[in-house]
């Protein structure tokens, strides 16, 4: 079989995966009493609202939000078939402001801290750029050190299973393989339009776009690196979108190798049930795109 466009995509939540296409989302969540739950939704993308959107870089800066948002809802919905075991369920307020917290802490770790630290050195360093690059390699050792961390707690190596059998069953499907465990098995645990490359990819447009700002004060430093934010977010995205072709150049794929290699630590080899996990979402959302094809197909037919 012929390989297919590479348009849908997904995460790993709660003892789940969640799967989107263009115009539809499914996550799949195997409850402790062993079976199946899904929840499907109809998803606008904000591009269609606001056309602009659609653009190199402005649509890399909206990616970066709209998955934000819709990782909130499918992590609701995960937990909640949990909580509701313990008569505690989790509002999406619950974890909007988990989200916000966790922004913070990462703003504190990957901009804060490394501007502080840079402090000590900047005056021994005088080539902005390897001074920028030192500030790059501080970013990238906390999050190789968070990564590594927290992949010790039983429950995230569940998730990063999850995660590793979302790619796998993503590779199946492109490769125009029939969606069963087997099939899926047989790939790779790493994908290189992850989430996981995005951010490792974001480190190092970082540091060159920021390598035009000189040497900042402390707090300008932090300043500038928060406005920058969404221009570094849409060239990272015209990156990755890149690198995820079926045929990259060769500098897409260098950019790419080492978020590749991060994802050994962010995947694992999933089981083969929670490879029917992944493959029980993405069926979900496949039979719903071919649905909304072949009723748009049937209405421009009809004149519709």
């Amino acid at each position: 079989m012929a390989n297919r466009s590479p348009s849908y995509g997904g995460q790993a939540v709660i003892e789940g995966v969640m799967m989107k296409g263009r115009h539809h989302m499914a996550t799949a969540v195997r409850r402790s009493e062993g079976d199946i739950i899904v929840e499907t939704k109809q998803v606008t993308p904000w591009s269609q609202r606001f056309p602009i959107l659609k653009y190199p870089i402005f649509r890399g800066a909206l990616a970066l939000v709209e998955a934000m948002v819709i990782g909130i809802g499918s992590l609701t919905f995960s937990a909640n078939q949990f909580a509701e075991e313990e008569e505690v369920e989790l509002t999406t307020k619950d974890l909007v402001l988990m989200i916000l917290f966790a922004f913070g802490i990462s703003i504190l770790f990957f901009i804060v801290l490394p501007a502080f630290a840079i402090r000590f050195v900047q005056a021994e360093i005088e080539n902005n750029i390897l001074l920028n690059l030192l500030e790059g390699l501080i970013k990238v050792s906390i999050f190789l050190g968070y990564v590594a961390a927290i992949g010790l707690m039983p429950d995230i190596r569940r998730v990063f299973q999850y995660h590793g059998a979302e790619h796998k069953t993503i590779h199946a499907y492109e490769h125009g393989k029939e969606l069963t465990i087997d099939n899926v098995q047989q790939y790779s645990t790493l994908h290189p339009r992850c989430g996981t490359n995005f951010i490792f990819i974001v480190l190092l447009v970082s540091v060159f776009i920021f390598s035009f700002f000189g040497r900042p004060p402390f707090f300008q430093r932090i300043l500038i690196h928060l406005a920058i934010l969404p221009l570094v977010a849409g060239i990272s995205y015209e990156i990755l979108k890149q690198a995820g072709k079926e045929q990259p150049l060769l500098i897409f794929r260098v950019l790419a190798l080492p978020g590749l290699w991060l994802q050994k630590l962010s995947t694992r080899e999933p089981s083969d049930a929670q490879v029917e996990v992944a493959i029980r979402s993405l069926n979900e959302v496949l039979a719903l795109e071919e649905a909304t094809t072949e009723r748009y197909e049937s209405g421009v037919a009809e004149g519709v």
